[in-house]
């Protein structure tokens, strides 16, 4: 049995990338970025009118003019307009090119007009209300690195330089199995010695944030059905999670199967609460396989920790600090295990992430995810853990 930390650096050591294909900017939410985002041209690309008004020439001899001479209107989208005399101005709309001639707006709340004639009722400064040529980002300056998760904000970056096609990291071809007679679809009425498949769903959950499609199916107990099925998958799939299956039980048959069919193993169980029985190991190099524990927390919690971080390396998602949260509770937990504990998190008005513990009754308490934000990682070696003490955390929401 080994650490959380030497599972960890096993895990990451066979990450491995897929490969990078070009898709529409339009479909590229939640993807990874696999090319640099250069300014096409300055930003903004001219002297760009922020506010509804009029536009006119600052004159330092005489800065508390307040009358001018309306001689047109300009548009947003429109080409750029000039005046050429001091004494008039131009009405210019949010977006507008700057005119010629012009470089300070005054906005319509501060301006009364009546016969063609604007009158200023507020001072104002030279300059003000103009979004100046380039004062974002030079032409070729880095706009968005490569290895940027795609959000919104970097789906308007790039259609404002013109990335319509874009390259991004190749996802996985994935399979999530759930194994066990004890298991029914969540469309059926279970048997008083039944439940419903949930693991497979909140797994599927986690890939679908990251784009990836996936294909579910169900294994019975049954190691010869096992060891055929598995033989062929993991030739056809990048990355094969499991849930179930992997305890000491007399039908826990995926270590077995997995030997059988000449998968390496990695390691099998770690030093952890909840998650123990955690079996990871690879096909040659063609297949990485996650075979989690069955109970839904342990099963949940290995995803969030183990597998979300290896994906995020393998498809080299730049690498973000892991945040800390304070400890609000103190925790008593006696085996030197390392310990995953759910909590609440709220946020303190010093800007302080705060963790609240949300201690279920056990492995199998699904429920209790839903009190919960996240995992915070208490680690192994301590019997208390004090309260006003930081600790890494892992958001789940």
């Amino acid at each position: 049995m080994i650490t959380v930390e030497e599972a960890k650096t096993i895990i990451l050591q066979d990450c491995k990338p897929f490969g990078v294909e070009q898709i529409s900017l339009e479909k590229s939410i939640t993807r990874i970025l696999k090319e640099d985002w250069l300014s096409d041209r300055p930003l903004p690309p001219y002297d760009r009118i922020t506010m509804d008004g009029i536009a006119i020439s600052f004159d330092p001899f005489n800065p508390a003019k307040k009358s001018f001479f309306i001689k047109g209107v300009a548009a947003a989208g429109s080409p750029q307009m000039k005046i050429s005399d001091n004494n008039n101005c131009l009405e210019v709309m949010t977006g507008a090119v700057l005119p010629l001639g012009t470089d300070t707006v005054i906005r319509y709340e501060e301006v009364g007009i009546e016969n063609e004639i604007a009158t200023v009722s507020a001072s104002y400064r030279k300059g003000q209300n103009i979004h100046t040529l380039g004062q974002d980002r030079k032409a070729g300056e880095l706009l968005v690195a490569s290895g940027q998760k795609i959000s919104p904000a970097e789906i308007g970056v790039g259609a404002s330089i013109g990335k319509k096609d874009i390259l991004v990291a190749t996802l996985p071809k994935v399979m999530v199995i759930s194994t066990g007679d004890e298991l029914v679809e969540i469309d059926q009425q279970p048997e008083a010695y039944q439940i419903r498949k949930s693991n497979v769903y909140r797994i599927a959950s986690t890939l679908r944030s990251y784009g990836i499609n996936y294909r579910l199916e169900h294994l019975d107990d049954k190691l010869e059905e096992i060891v055929n099925f598995l033989e062929t998958a993991v030739q056809e799939y990048d990355v094969i999670i499991l849930s179930g299956g992997v305890s000491k039980g007399k039908f826990d048959f995926i270590p077995e199967a997995m030997e059988r069919i000449g998968v390496e193993k990695l390691f099998h169980k770690i030093q952890q609460r909840p998650g123990k029985p955690f079996w990871f190991g690879k096909y040659r190099e063609q297949c990485t396989i996650f075979a989690l524990p069955g109970n839904p927390v342990s099963s949940f919690m290995c995803t969030q920790i183990y597998f979300m971080e290896w994906l995020s390396t393998c498809l080299g998602e730049k690498e973000k600090s892991r945040p800390y949260a304070i400890l609000q509770e103190e925790v008593s937990f006696r085996p030197d295990l390392s310990y995953f504990l759910e909590v609440k998190i709220e946020y303190s008005t010093e800007g302080k992430i705060l963790a609240f513990p949300k201690k279920g009754n056990g492995s199998g308490d699904l429920a209790n995810l839903c009190e919960g934000d996240a995992f915070i990682h208490l680690p192994q070696g301590e019997d208390v853990y004090l309260s006003g003490k930081a600790y890494p955390i892992y958001f789940y929401r």
